[in-house]
């Protein structure tokens, strides 16, 4: 059996199990990661938080990593309940309304359009799941790397969002979205690799990031939101968070733009770090006279 078809069969049994349960199973594990040296999960997550809080004592960075290892685990295993649960029960786990959706329904009514980023910070699928069963939203797809393609494009699409890959034909209609007044959902914390990207500052460090977020909003002035859905203790549901980014809109230039992406970016995770995807080699690409830093 391959490692998708292991992981697919391991989130239908997730799906089967109330959600304190299964974030308490994606806590032991996450637990196991922590005390157990040498996985990678472990290595790339204290790595980053080594090079993104320099500042911490070492035994604050210590227990961040073993919360953040364990959040990571319920991560992994909330997955089943939020892609084979009804719709009704999953949005039932977002508990009260949205502060300033309003904004972002405004932009819908009035047929601009809006770019929805979410981080890998918190339960985005949540995140993603909720405002495509509110609004129009076509959501931008990378391939995965634990062979959960057609699984996932079939969780996020399921309440109404449009999955399109990242390629020219889903740049496209990305472009057609926005011209329909729609809403765009895309992870804007993604390391493009060597084409496509822009180096600028992220936890004081230079970070290759997407242009493709700042290109469209200049482009066509379109306004730009942040949300993260919160993941709340034993079970307990989600709560999810929206910010305006103006400022990625109206900056004077793509360089500006792009920095002031990942300032909005940096704050949301300053705000819940024990939640962010440490896991991610968020700095891998680096420019030629940078050392490598994994």
């Amino acid at each position: 059996m391959n490692r998708g078809a292991w992981l697919a069969g391991l989130l239908r049994v997730a799906a089967l199990l109330p959600l304190p349960l299964a974030h308490a199973i994606g806590s032991a594990l996450g637990w196991l990661l922590w005390r157990i040296p040498g996985n990678s999960p472990r290595t790339i997550a204290e790595r980053n938080l080594s090079l993104c809080f320099p500042e911490w004592p070492a035994a604050e960075r210590d227990a961040l990593l073993r919360q953040n290892l364990r959040e990571t685990g319920k991560l992994l295993l909330e997955l089943g309940p939020l892609w084979f649960w009804t719709g009704e029960r999953v949005l039932a786990l977002v508990g009260r309304a949205v502060p300033g959706e309003e904004a972002l329904a405004t932009a819908v009514r009035q047929k601009r359009g809006a770019i929805l980023l979410t981080p890998h910070l918190g339960a985005w699928e949540i995140a993603g799941l909720y405002y495509s069963s509110r609004h129009p939203l076509t959501i931008l797809y990378r391939p995965s790397r634990l062979g959960l393609d057609e699984l996932s494009r079939q969780g996020r699409g399921r309440l109404g969002g449009k999955v399109v890959a990242t390629d020219a034909s889903g740049v496209r209609a990305l472009l057609t979205a926005l011209r329909d007044g729609e809403v765009l959902g895309i992870l804007p914390d993604q390391d493009p690799g060597q084409e496509g990207g822009m180096f600028a500052p992220f936890f004081g460090i230079a970070a290759n990031t997407m242009t493709l977020v700042s290109r469209l909003a200049l482009k066509t002035g379109v306004p730009v939101f942040l949300t993260w859905a919160e993941r709340l203790p034993r079970g307990q549901g989600f709560v999810l968070h929206l910010r305006a980014l103006p400022e990625v809109t109206a900056a004077a230039s793509l360089e500006k733009s792009t920095a002031a992406l990942n300032r909005g970016v940096e704050a949301a995770i300053r705000s819940l770090p024990a939640q962010y995807l440490w896991a991610y080699k968020r700095f891998k690409t680096r420019r030629s006279d940078d050392a490598k830093l994994y």
